[in-house]
This record gives C-alpha cells, structure tokens and sequence, in this order.
C-alpha cells in the first residue's frame, strides 16, 4: 500500500474470527446473522449455517474459510448500515492454508476462547499469524455459562499468550505495536444464548446484557476500516475459489484499491507472472449467506467474480494500463503424504456406476488443488497411483472421505512423513502437542509418548484434577497416536498438535505391537470360522461378508502376522450333536472407521476404499511372493 494512503470506507468492516476447535465460532457467527435480521423473515436456517459442507456438519469442525456479509443498523451505526464482512476460519492447523488466505482478506481478528479451556495450541497458531500481519486483536471470552469456566484465569492465559508471541516477533515483526497486544479490549459472551457484554459476569453465569450489541461496538470501534489510494489503479488479490453451475469457477476476492465493475476488462496477473486481459461477465457481492449480482465493488469489498476458467488462488486482478501484482501467499509446506491411487484389489467395481479408472481419480486431484492450497500431488512415476502432500493426517483423510462419497474407488498407503536433505543428514517434521487430560493417566501417556519418541517440554496442574503436559514428537509419532490416546485416557484426552518446524530424524518408531490377520483364500466370512479363532485374535469382519486372499480381518495377539481361513465351514453330518454350535459365544467384531484404518495399516499394507466399504489389505496379495519377501529381508539384516 502506498504512503498516501488517505482515504477510509466508513460503511466496511473486515473481520476474521479465529479460535481453537469446537469453541463456538460457528455458533458465534449464527448468532450475530440472527440478530441483525440478515436472514428473510420466512427462510429456513439451519444450526450452525456457515458448516456448509455435509462432512463439517459430521464432524462438527469448520473445514474451509468462509465469508458471510452481516448489515449492521443498530445503535452504534448512526450514519446508516455498515457491512461486517466476517470471515469464518478453521481451528484446526491441518487447514493452515485456509488460515492465512482468510487473515489476507481482513483487517482485525476477534479471537475466541473458551471460559474453561483457554486459548490452546491452535488458536496460538492463528494469533501469530495474525500478529505477524499486524492485525488488531480483539479479546472474545465465550461460554461463560459453563459450569466449568475460570474466566479471569483464562483472560490472563490469553494475554501472556499475546504477551509471549509479539516477544516472539519482536525480532521479525520490528514495527510490532506493543501497546495495543497489550490493551486488547475483552468481549464477555455466550454464543449459544446470543448474548455478550463487557463487564466479567461471574464463572457460569450468562454476561448481564441480553444482546450481541457490546460485541458490535468493540468491532466498529477497534477494527479500522479499509484504507485505500483514491489515486492508485485497480488492485484485487484472489483469495478462495468456487464455483457455481451457472457461472462456472468463480473467483472470490478482496479488492484493495481502485473500482471493480461487471464487464469491466481487467489484467489478469498469474502467480507464473503470465498477464491476460480478461473480461469479467459476472459480478456477486455476499448478503448473510446468499451471493447476488451486483454492478460494481470498491476498495475494501470481498467480491466473487466469473469469467477466469483457470485463476487460482494467490492471482491478481488489476488495471490493463497500471499493471500491479500483490504478493503471492505463503503457505506453511506439508508435513504428511500418502499415496492415492485406482482401487487394484480384486473385489473392484462389484457395484455398478463408480469411479474408476486413473483419469477420473487423477482429475478429481487435480479439482481438488484448485481450492486447496495447502495440498500438493506429485508423480511418482506409475500411471495409476500420485503422492498427495499435506499439513496433516486429518486433511488428507478428509480428502479421501469425500472422494469416497462421490462414488470414488481407492486404494490409499500409509501416511508417511516428508522428509528433507539438510547437509547430507536426513530431518523430519516435528510437532508441538500438548495435551490435557485427567492427572491420573500422567503416567500412561508420558510412556506411550516416550515409545514414540515424544520429548517433554512442560508440565502444569491447574489444581482441578486435570493436568496440561507440552511435548516435542515427530510428526511419524503422531501417525495412529490419537486412537491409542483416546484409548488410554478412556476418551477424557484432548490432543492438539502444531508444526513445530524440521529437525534430525529422531529413529526407528514402532506403532504397533500386534500382527494382523490375513485371510488366505477368496470366500465369504463364516461364523463357525469366527467362533473356532476369536480366542486368539480380534476380527474386523461380519458373517457373510466378502473377503479375498491378502486382505486383512483381523488384529492378532502376538507380534506376527498370519494366514487363516476364514471361510471355513462346518462338515455337516446326519448325527444330532449335544453340543451344538452356540452362536452366542461370538465376539461382535470391530468396525474401523476410514482414520482407524489409515492408522492400523503398517508399511506393507493398503487401505481400499470404496463407497461401501473400508477394507485394509496387504500390498502384495499373493501369501507365497510375501513370504519370499519376507524371507528376502531376514537373509539382508543377518
């Protein structure tokens, strides 16, 4: 932005709310669509209506940015409406990309935290980030009327944390303004009621206001308004992608300066540095969650715009005669990959109308990158397989749940590590995780993190009979840790983790102790197969289901794997028996959800994934070729 920057846009704001999983940003935002009107008096609005995608809703986290516009007449806008264009950001740091393009679109942050759990690893994450963006912070305390909450503890755990990341940046961010960290103003609320104020109500209680209004005033009155140069040509920075089944792909983007009209033609700057000059057929401005065309936006306004086939995320669009491009956005580089490819197991396509081959799956990863920036697919130099690169296992699983609901059959590796060469010696990503949980399971997972290599930093027992420990683990660590923890701590754990950067490859981890099952013929499960094994080994399988040779339908109970026929039948003869099969007896099998699944697999194993159903196989099918394979890599170590 130049130095003459001069003029404001009164009538916008641009807010990000950023907070931790599951601290009711969602619900937050409900509420202040709710209360502004922003919604027809006859439309129908779902709970938390900004979780648009269906998995979202399933798994109640916010999985991709969004915007929505609230018009604010009341009290504190004397001069006529404003918009407050508030941009929904995810907790989780597996969506790191989602962060930062949300943070390039606003000019404040409302930062949301629980009244009982405090500010936590993520929301630490996205504070610096938009610290480092010199955005200014609002404090927002929500459910207070928990019965838990310890609202001043956590009022000054936020401000050391906002205290301890600007030190942090002192260094790289010199121009940081310290006093304004330091007098954040702190909003008092309870999403779900509706309700906030600026006076700390007392632990458990509703705020002594009935109304978001204290919210409103703090946001008005702390988030400036856009600056722009009436003189500087147009500039407009690509932020997030849709697409329409009218319009095609359309483009969202917050213009910063300058005029953008609907069948204007503009330069159209790629992130290769490539100029076109493109016409823009459609125009859209965003009214509480609903898009309508428009004629015109100014500086400061979040737009979508159609016409661009291609454009992708971190594009500029700006004046054909004044051509200058915004800088492109970073995005912190992947920590997990895994290999996706066509569905190569010999049950594939029993059900008519799924997808199939190598041209659709990789077409479909292509889409995917798209809209996602944090994702990156490579070849590996096979025609039906790719390596999709990630943040974490949680985004790369989600991609392939919702591959799999659009009808996709697969065949997915095990989550690996990107590793790097520094100076000839091999580094790994880390990460920070902390974790909370009932002091007296302290013991239980300080060891099941020392077996993964996990390096205690810091310890802390607030006195309620819960502990906060801080750990150091390597990424590899963290592959299938969350099942064991939730395991372990009788799912009353709750795990975060955070990049913590790259550092020397920390060793050998063995995740798992126990061999699989494998079946050893083509068939369907029987239970007489299922009562004659369960003794020794646990089953992932039902009756009647189908199974092949290599696929795996069990967990064992020592260390290797092995073979069974699970198909097995009774001989029947003509001869009543006293002791005739009891089907009582049989242990209901386990069902593992699609992450289980990516977890439990070891190196020479493969996740199939089809819309029916989730099966784990061994890589090589053949019982003989594994054995060969096996037998190969003892003769190597001796």
């Amino acid at each position: 932005m130049s130095e003459n920057a001069v003029a404001h846009r009164d009538d916008l704001r641009n807010v990000a709310i950023v907070a931790h999983v599951d601290h009711g940003k969602t619900t937050l935002v409900d509420a202040m669509l709710r209360q502004t009107n922003s919604f027809g008096d006859h439309e129908h609005v779902e709970e938390r209506a900004m979780d648009s995608n269906e998995l979202e809703r399933e798994k109640g986290i916010t999985i991709l940015a969004k915007n929505t516009a609230i018009s604010y007449k009341g009290k504190h806008a004397p001069n006529g409406p404003i918009t407050i264009n508030v941009i929904d950001t995810p907790g989780h740091a597996d969506f790191g990309g989602e962060v930062e393009r949300g943070l390039s679109m606003v000019d404040g942050v409302v930062l949301l935290v629980d009244a009982s759990e405090g500010p936590l690893p993520q929301t630490r994450f996205v504070l610096r980030k938009a610290l480092e963006a010199k955005l200014p912070v609002i404090l927002a305390v929500n459910k207070t009327d928990r019965g838990d909450a310890r609202i001043g503890e956590v009022v000054e755990e936020s401000q050391d944390l906002l205290l301890g990341l600007a030190s942090d940046l002192a260094d790289d961010v010199p121009d940081l303004d310290l006093d304004a960290v330091l007098d954040v103003p702190v909003v008092y609320a309870s999403g779900r009621a509706g309700a906030a104020s600026r006076n700390r109500p007392a632990n458990g209680e509703l705020p002594d206001n009935d109304d978001l209004e204290p919210l409103f005033e703090a946001i008005l009155e702390h988030i400036p308004a856009p600056t722009y140069d009436p003189s500087a040509p147009l500039q407009a920075h690509v932020t997030n992608l849709d697409a329409s089944p009218f319009l095609g792909r359309l483009a969202l983007l917050r213009i910063f300066n300058g005029t953008l009209k609907k069948g204007q033609t503009v330069a159209w700057v790629r992130h290769d540095g490539d100029v076109h000059n493109v016409r823009v057929t459609e125009l859209l401005m965003t009214k509480a969650l609903d898009r309508y065309p428009a004629e015109s936006g100014g500086p400061g306004d979040i737009v979508a715009v159609a016409g661009f086939s291609d454009i992708m995320i971190g594009d500029t669009l700006a004046d054909p005669d004044d051509v200058r491009a915004l800088p492109a956005i970073h995005v912190d580089d992947p920590a997990i990959s895994m290999t996706i490819g066509t569905n190569t197991s010999p049950l594939v396509g029993k059900v008519k109308g799924h997808k199939l081959t190598a041209r659709m799956v990789k077409d479909r990863l292509d889409r995917e990158l798209v809209g996602n920036v944090s994702l990156r697919v490579l070849d590996i130099g096979r025609p039906d397989a790719w390596e999709v690169q990630g943040r974490g296992e949680l985004a790369l699983a989600i991609l392939v749940e919702q591959m799999r609901r659009e009808g996709y059959e697969l065949t997915v590796g095990k989550p690996q590590v990107v590793t790097r060469k520094v100076d000839g010696r091999t580094q790994e990503p880390f990460e920070h995780l902390t974790i909370d949980a009932p002091e007296e399971y302290l013991g239980a997972i300080t060891q099941l993190l020392a077996a993964r290599k996990g390096r205690m930093e810091n310890m802390a027992n607030h006195g309620t009979g819960w502990v906060r420990m801080e750990f150091i683990v390597p990424s590899r660590g963290l592959i299938g840790f969350r099942t064991e923890f939730l395991t372990t701590t009788r799912g009353t754990g709750i795990a975060n983790a955070i990049s913590h950067g790259y550092d020397d490859w920390a060793g050998q981890i063995v995740t798992r102790s126990n061999g699989s099952i494998v079946a050893d013929r083509a068939g369907v499960v029987t239970p007489f197969a299922i009562i004659a094994l369960q003794e020794r080994m646990s089953f992932f399988v039902n009756p009647t289901e189908e199974v092949y040779e290599g696929m795996v339908i069990g967990e064992n109970s020592r260390a290797d794997d092995m073979d069974v026929n699970i198909t097995k039948e009774k001989k029947l003869t003509n001869m009543r028996s006293s002791t005739a099969d009891t089907f009582e007896s049989m242990t209901p099998s386990r069902q593992l959800t699609l992450e289980e699944c990516l977890e439990f697999a070891r190196e020479d194993e493969c996740v199939e994934v089809t819309p029916e159903a989730v099966r784990i196989r061994k890589v090589e099918l053949d019982a003989t070729a594994r054995g060969r394979a096996a037998a190969r890599l003892k003769r190597q170590d001796a």
